[in-house]
């Protein structure tokens, strides 16, 4: 490993050499402080951008067969799962979208690409609302928000998307980490912009936690360190914090078993409060738990490439996200050159590939994030040489605290599977609580086109709001409807079709009751 200078700036600075070899980080974090310079060379720095990217490629690849398969319970060590050199070109060709982290990654970079690092917010939510691939959830609800004229940062936040503590920006937070080496305030600052597009709160703390744990991981080589450091940029009231802290005092008191550590977050941290297609199911995508996994991986899995990826991806749930992460991170800590060869198997067929839906590949994004890594460097204080880079580095500093479905608990999901279309013009749903959401979605019968239908939605007789929803999966609204700031008590809720031709309909699946009072909650909170 490259041999690192600290430089002090203080009246009695001394140089200080450390090597990688014969020191370790935790004894390097006593020297290294906001004060302190850290020189790499371009070779390093490259070579590190490098495995932090193709990292995200080779856990999501390898995650890839168990996403959402193994839903609340871990994927046992007697379960399979393959790996050989050409796994990466058959999702590239066939199944795309499970580069979803990546290609929203890239759509961010691209935009600095093209517009400069001081690209405005609205570029960045105008370029992802508006491209060719598919989303889900917090992206999905955005993408409809800002479509409809609600942008950033009201378009992720959580009384406007319901989705907002969901895992999205976790996923694809990876480039603001990767474009500040060193510099975790200065990832997190670009997360604090970007991440509103789709996420507020827990959801976006997710974002920052793992930016900041890419930009410690340039300038340390203890991964124990590394998840530690990085959660001093989360307040340690939210329930983020709590999540990670509890994972990490289960490997404290058992570095060796980490389905001990699973279980112990399985027990606390498994309920779901915001989106609704987790609340009461065996299904789960929000940030905090799916982070979990990233930190129980990287913990447990002890600086090993293969055994990091390999325990994430058995934790469940978002199986492909999570290791993506994990690899990542580690990739980028030990270099793209230190990744085992057996695990960068098939990458070479697939690094001159655009990302479908994407101008990029990974051979391109290696450069251009080299290159909007200097400039965030020299921004900060840094200075670039024709052979290295000098970081100012950067002592976390923890975030302002956000709450997102705060005094909101859910006690109920029943089913209503109730059409509204042109000959059931209105619908009528009455509920006692504070809060529901409706879920659902538009369609039609038969061979049509696309439409979007329109009706309006009255809360308590008054009317609330005029919903337009797609029949395009594409640009679709990801619920019916919801609100969150109801009094307590008995409610009406009335859908009435203003534009739903003949053949179409949107269907109303559930219905999500929510209370102010935590006592009345089915789930442990």
């Amino acid at each position: 490993m490259k041999k690192i200078f600290l430089f002090s700036i203080t009246l009695f600075s001394v140089l200080i050499f450390f090597s990688c070899k014969t020191e370790n980080s935790k004894s390097k974090a006593k020297s290294i402080t906001s004060s302190s310079e850290i020189e790499i060379s371009k070779t390093e720095l490259l070579n590190k951008i490098k495995g932090g990217w193709a990292g995200q490629v080779i856990g999501c690849t390898y995650g890839g067969p168990t996403e959402f398969k193994w839903n609340g319970t871990m994927i046992d060590d007697h379960i399979p799962i393959p790996w050989d050199d050409t796994r990466m070109l058959w999702y590239y060709e066939n199944s795309p979208g499970l580069y979803d982290d990546v290609y929203m990654d890239l759509t961010f970079v691209d935009v600095f690409r093209k517009y400069g690092i001081d690209a405005p917010d609205s570029l960045h939510a105008i370029a992802f609302a508006n491209a060719e691939y598919p989303l889900w959830h917090a992206n999905q609800a955005a993408r409809y928000n800002i479509l409809n004229g609600i942008m950033p940062p009201e378009s992720g936040y959580w009384k406007n998307n319901p989705h907002a503590d969901d895992i999205d920006f976790q996923i694809e937070a990876d480039f603001a980490g990767l474009m500040s080496p060193g510099m975790v305030n200065s990832a997190v600052e670009i997360c604090n912009r970007i991440g509103r597009i789709m996420n507020y709160g827990d959801g976006l703390y997710g974002g920052m936690y793992v930016a900041a744990m890419y930009s410690l991981a340039f300038v340390y080589d203890d991964i124990e360190f590394i998840v530690e450091e990085a959660l001093k940029v989360i307040p340690e009231q939210s329930d983020f914090y709590q999540c990670i802290y509890d994972v990490i005092k289960s490997y404290k008191s058992n570095p060796d078993d980490w389905k001990f550590a699973w279980f112990e977050a399985q027990k606390r941290w498994t309920h779901d409060i915001g989106c609704p297609d987790g609340v009461f199911m065996p299904f789960n995508i929000d940030a905090k738990i799916n982070a979990a996994y990233i930190v129980i991986g990287l913990l447990y899995g002890k600086g090993d490439y293969g055994a990091t990826i390999d325990i994430s991806t058995r934790c469940g749930y978002d199986s492909d996200c999570n290791p993506a992460n994990a690899a990542g991170i580690l990739g980028t800590m030990i270099g793209y050159d230190a990744i085992p060869e057996y695990w960068k198997l098939g990458l070479d067929k697939v690094e001159d590939l655009n990302f479908q839906f994407t101008e990029m590949s990974l051979n391109k994004v290696y450069e251009e994030g080299m290159s909007q890594a200097i400039e965030i460097i020299k921004r900060n204080g840094g200075e670039e040489t024709d052979k290295d880079v000098i970081i100012k580095y950067q002592s976390p500093e923890t975030v302002p605290l956000e709450v997102g479905f705060e005094g909101v608990y859910p006690i109920e999901r029943a089913g209503l599977n109730k059409r509204l279309s042109q000959t059931q013009k209105e619908i009528d749903i009455n509920f006692n609580g504070s809060a529901f959401v409706l879920t659902g979605y538009a369609s039609y019968e038969g061979k049509q086109e696309d439409a979007v239908l329109e009706f309006e939605l009255y809360i308590d007789d008054a009317l609330t709001e005029t919903i337009k929803m797609p029949t395009l999966s594409l640009i679709r609204r990801h619920e019916v409807a919801w609100s969150y700031d109801l009094t307590e008590g008995e409610h009406k809720i009335t859908l009435k079709a203003k534009y739903i031709p003949d053949n179409y309909y949107v269907n109303v699946r559930d219905l999500i009751t929510y209370s102010i009072n935590k006592s009345e909650a089915n789930v442990y909170f």
